[in-house]
């Protein structure tokens, strides 16, 4: 999503930005990507033009440095800054919305992958014990007759080898519930630590979309690694 400027509203905000203090046209664009939190980042084609625009009315000058071409604003400049604030005001609220709304599609985007995971993880622990149940029954015999020798006064039998086996088996089940709820554990505070780093940085410098395309990816990619991995546990 990317705020858009109504007509005049960029070039009173490159004022406002003048009026902290003298930039060049790179600290101007970065500015704006900061005060956006990454969500607009305007092209040189589109600041230089209205920077020279401001100079030609007076109400910026501009220096070199160097290399470098330093802008400022001046008295008319800040004359006309103070007789539009209200319309400022108006812009600053925009972008608090604009960083607001990224900031809830990135919480979203995490819910989703923390809820897929989890589901996955559910899965993969119903069919560990579901494989456990049919290993355990598999060990029990049937009447006398069936494979080992028959208990004394009873007509099933039961081999000391499936007694072991059934054991293993209901171990097997308590490691996969104890794994299932670490991983859950460590789910949830993943998603509680992350939602509050990234409200913080929401009301102070901004998020970047560069910033939520790599945490997407990233959860993403942890995600095909535990499902490749569940996979190949099932197939053993």
């Amino acid at each position: 999503m990317t705020p858009v400027f109504g007509h005049g509203h960029l070039r009173l905000y490159l004022l406002s930005l003048l009026d902290e203090s003298p930039k060049h046209g790179y600290e101007l664009i970065q500015a704006l990507s900061d005060r956006f939190g990454g969500t607009y980042s305007p092209s040189a084609g589109t600041i230089y033009p209205r920077l020279a625009k401001l100079e030609e009315e007076g109400l910026v000058t501009k220096t070199a440095d160097g290399r470098k071409t330093v802008y400022a604003i001046t008295d008319a400049g800040r004359a006309e800054l103070d007789a539009r604030r209200g319309e400022l005001d108006d812009i600053e609220a925009e972008l608090s919305d604009s960083v607001r709304r990224l900031a809830d599609e990135v919480r979203s985007g995490v819910d989703q992958a923390m809820k897929s995971l989890k589901a996955d993880l559910a899965s993969a622990a119903r069919e560990a014990r579901t494989s456990a149940k049919s290993g355990a029954s598999g060990g029990v015999g049937g009447p006398s007759g069936s494979a080992g020798s028959p208990t004394s006064g009873a007509g099933w039998t039961m081999s000391g080898g499936s007694v072991n086996g059934a054991s293993d088996a209901r171990a097997s089940r308590a490691d996969s519930a104890e794994a299932l709820r670490d991983a859950d554990a460590a789910i949830t505070d993943f998603r509680q630590r992350l939602r509050l780093d990234l409200r913080k940085a929401a009301t102070r410098e901004g998020i970047s979309p560069e910033l939520v395309t790599r945490l997407k990816q990233r959860l993403n990619d942890v995600t095909a690694e535990v499902r490749d991995e569940l996979a190949r546990a099932s197939a053993r």
